[in-house]
């Protein structure tokens, strides 16, 4: 060990659904725990909402820009990931389901198949209890008032039974706080926390403001910052944020990782000296764990292969989407009075997910790969915006109230209330109020490759058409769901140009049993490279098919396991509470 070095048992690059389930489990056990995350702290009340501070709110060191949202775009697939001090759990939508027990396939490799799970429901179930705890699951509470009366809820579960799938509803677990426990669920109610968060802040129960995938400025999300790395950090692990990890090596038994501090950057303005001619910092750890995301994680790896022989050649590979699938449902209508009228969706009520219709799998008794549709609400100034678009009607509109302003002060018309006529210049609204986005996601085929170009830029080939029979039945579920609810839908038009965008991007250091099949074993650990561990969707050999944090994170806890095993020194230290932070509440 170099003396000038700071050292630690292990080092974790990203604090996503991964890196900060390691960080707890690891400090847990007495392990030095440093955890490296290149993006900010979000305490309640800094996710920017002003069309100013969302300008900024992206993520690229080389333009001056240290925000939350980091978008990719590559030839056939678009990305969307986080960059912050609890990874992609401050924009992610909540939903802790499981992947489903017979969709842990294992393929013939050598025979056409596409994937082979090296774990089981099984093994997973109790690392699924662990994490489904410690994230406070609770589900929407649909049946207490005000939360019965959320349109959207209300549409997607009468869609279900009109297509006679109503088994196949479900309001799934959440990762948000409705009530506290023992309390009925009340908007806005202080969170009772057993121990103070990392942030030192008061949170509140969820105001169903649908801003979930922008940042929680309440802190009713049970996100990551609030959950494992505030307990992590309680036990001693070292939480440095605004790092980021350039490069890696194995040097004498330990690992040496080398980052740069971005916390004296000025933001808003291109740096004066690119990131990689910045001065880094240097450290060591007997472990190195990975976390970095799908795309983070694979290209760090890539960049840095030479430092690591004998790492299978498998890197890169298994890459998917899970399947994401976006579209619109518009003018829905409600003949029921016998009239039609506008079906009132309200998109920007309640948190951004709140139900989910799965459509089974071959594996489980249905046809073809099996997916879930869940409802995906969005924040209220989306429907502003919308109802802004119309120009021309709005200036027409605006006319109109001019008109009458006039007229009033040249005493043409004697009556001075002009409240209707100003409600009259919103228009009917109806056109906002009766769309609600579609989110879809499942089992399409993880047979995409991840490389680096020649300048050094991550690159991914994957192509949507070799997955079309999936995507041609999602889009069939949609369109029914679109009938079922007297209304249209709209797909994303990218996806008529075979380009989808994913919020889940799996893949590129898959599991395997074999460093012929897979760059890191059932728990995590590289073939050939002792002490380096992967923990994030990359280690996904295939789509989990539902929302992926939570089997990131049950696997993350199972690797933790391993790790504690296999280290070189565990010192004793008491124990966190097996409670969760936060408990089912009764409802």
């Amino acid at each position: 060990m170099n003396p000038r070095r700071e050292h630690f048992d292990a080092i974790i690059v990203g604090s996503g659904f991964g890196g900060s389930v390691m960080a707890w489990r690891l400090a847990e056990a007495g392990l030095r725990v440093c955890v490296l995350e290149r993006g900010k702290a979000y305490p309640p009340g800094s996710f920017p909402r002003s069309p100013y501070g969302m300008r900024r709110n992206f993520w690229d060191p080389s333009q001056g820009l240290h925000g939350l949202f980091n978008l990719w775009s590559f030839r056939q697939l678009g990305g969307v990931v986080a960059s912050g001090l609890g990874g992609g759990s401050l924009i992610y939508a909540n939903v802790l389901l499981r992947k489903d027990e017979r969709t842990f396939v294992r393929e013939n490799l050598t025979d056409g198949g596409y994937e082979y799970w090296p774990v089981t429901r099984e093994d997973l179930e109790p690392h699924y209890d662990t994490v489904e705890k410690m994230l406070g699951a609770q589900r929407f509470p649909f049946e207490h008032e005000p939360y019965r009366h959320t349109a959207k809820t209300i549409a997607m579960k009468l869609a279900a039974e009109r297509m006679g799938l109503q088994d196949d509803w479900q309001l799934p677990p959440l990762a948000v706080t409705f009530a506290n426990p023992g309390q009925p669920p009340i908007p806005g109610e202080v969170i009772h926390e057993p121990h103070p968060n990392l942030h030192g802040r008061t949170r509140t129960t969820c105001r169903l403001c649908g801003e979930c995938d922008i940042g929680c400025n309440y802190g009713s999300k049970n996100t990551l910052d609030y959950t494992y790395l505030s307990a992590a950090k309680r036990l001693g692990a070292e939480l440095r944020v605004r790092c980021e990890v350039m490069s890696f090596w194995p040097e004498d038994g330990e690992y040496v990782v080398e980052y740069v501090d971005h916390s004296e950057a000025r933001e808003g303005e291109p740096p004066e000296v690119p990131s990689r001619l910045l001065p880094r910092t240097v450290l060591s750890a007997d472990k190195l764990v990975l976390a970095a995301g799908t795309f983070g994680t694979t290209y760090l790896l890539l960049k840095n292969r030479e430092a690591f022989p004998g790492l299978s050649e498998q890197l890169g590979t298994r890459f998917c989407g899970n399947g994401d699938l976006l579209g619109f449902l518009y003018k829905c209508t409600d003949r029921s009075k016998g009239r039609r009228e506008p079906r009132i969706l309200d998109g920007g009520h309640g948190p951004v997910i709140t139900s989910a219709l799965h459509i089974r799998d071959a594996t489980e008794g249905g046809t073809g790969r099996g997916y879930y549709v869940e409802d995906a609400g969005y924040p209220e100034f989306i429907n502003w915006l919308y109802e802004g678009s119309n120009q021309f009607a709005l200036l027409r509109r605006f006319a109109r109230l001019g008109h009458r302003i006039v007229k009033g002060w040249l005493r043409l018309n004697r009556d001075s209330d002009v409240s209707a006529e100003i409600a009259e210049v919103l228009g009917d609204c109806v056109g906002s109020a009766s769309s609600l986005p579609l989110l879809a996601m499942g089992r399409d085929l993880p047979d995409g490759r991840m490389e680096l170009t020649k300048d050094g830029m991550l690159d991914i080939d994957w192509s949507i058409r070799r997955s079309s029979s999936y995507f041609r039945r999602v889009r069939q579920t949609m369109a029914e769901m679109a009938d079922a609810l007297e209304g249209k839908l709209l797909h994303n038009p990218l996806s008529y140009l075979s380009r989808v965008i994913t919020v889940h991007p799996l893949g590129g250091c898959p599991m395997g049993r074999t460093s012929a099949e897979g760059v890191v074993d059932s728990h995590g650990e590289a073939f050939n490279h002792p002490g380096l561990y992967v923990a994030d969707g990359a280690v996904m050999p295939g789509p989990t098919g539902p929302n992926p944090c939570l089997t990131i994170s049950a696997l993350a806890d199972r690797f933790a396991e391993h790790l504690i095993e296999r280290s070189r020194r565990i010192t004793p230290s008491p124990p966190l509470p097996k409670e969760a932070p936060w408990t089912q509440p009764h409802m």
